[in-house]
């Protein structure tokens, strides 16, 4: 070294090389906590929720009524009415072979110009169950079977066969003459329905003469035929007799004459009647 100069550092002289130099940072190694969840879709999704266990409800409480509805509108043929009664008792099944295959029924089942028919079980189940002769009287001891009717085309005439059950009394084993006003009125009616428009008419006038008591246990014919008809109004004559068996002859019980009326709603209770 020359002039007293002090010699130079090499280290000291070179800037630090940035790629060399340790940098520090601090890293968070906490888990991130999720964002809360938005309430608008929380809502919807307990809506939909909701909707779905309300409509599965909905569909398994309403279901009897979809099927309720769909036996009121389908239509019923006599046929339909044949098949659709099967007696559950003993006392039913008797009285009901017993009927079927009286001389009486066969005779009218060989007429071309009768239509046989059980009239009561053309109507609904969740109607019949309410109708007085259908469903509230009709079982054993009481009307035993659904009647049989046979009914000549254009409402000229009718028969019907039935059985009084011992349970039907007003004084001690006489049959209610109420009840036998039920069944006169109905079967003038129905004598008369096809002669009417919509095939429905409502009883305006009905006037009996009770020939003799009938006894608990007694099968009855009722007999009816259409006298007159003027517009919506239909006049009928009938009477009610003893179901004669082979050598007998067949005793009045009463009989009726009556005046129906087709009212002006009568298409809504034609339909409601399965046009029974």
């Amino acid at each position: 070294m020359t002039g007293g100069r002090r010699p130079l550092s090499v280290a000291s002289t070179i800037p630090p090389c940035p790629q060399l130099q340790r940098r520090y940072y601090e890293v968070d190694t906490t888990p991130a906590t999720p964002p809360p969840p938005s309430r608008v879709r929380s809502a919807i999704k307990f809506g939909a929720f909701g909707l779905l266990f309300a409509g599965l409800g909905f569909v398994a409480a309403a279901s009897p009524l979809f099927t309720g509805l769909w036996d009121v509108t389908r239509r019923r043929s006599d046929e339909d009415s044949l098949n659709g009664y099967i007696p559950q008792h003993d006392e039913a099944k008797a009285v009901d072979e017993f009927i079927k295959t009286h001389p009486l029924s066969t005779e009218l089942r060989k007429s071309p110009a009768m239509s046989e028919s059980r009239p009561h079980m053309r109507l609904p189940e969740i109607l019949r169950r309410h109708n007085l002769t259908g469903g509230t009287l009709l079982g054993p001891g009481r009307i035993t079977v659904p009647p049989f009717c046979w009914t000549e085309e254009s409402g000229k005439s009718l028969v019907s066969i039935s059985h009084l059950g011992t349970d039907m009394c007003g004084h001690p084993g006489i049959v209610h003459g109420g009840l036998l006003a039920t069944i006169l009125d109905e079967g003038l009616a129905r004598c008369c329905f096809g002669a009417l428009p919509h095939n429905v008419g409502v009883t305006a006038k009905l006037e009996i003469d009770y020939k003799r008591p009938v006894h608990a246990g007694t099968y009855v014919v009722l007999r009816a035929r259409t006298l007159k008809v003027e517009g919506r109004k239909a006049w009928v004559e009938g009477q009610l007799e003893t179901l004669a068996t082979e050598g007998e002859e067949p005793v009045l019980l009463a009989q009726a004459t009556a005046l129906f009326v087709s009212p002006r709603f009568a298409s809504v209770i034609a339909k409601l009647n399965a046009a029974s």
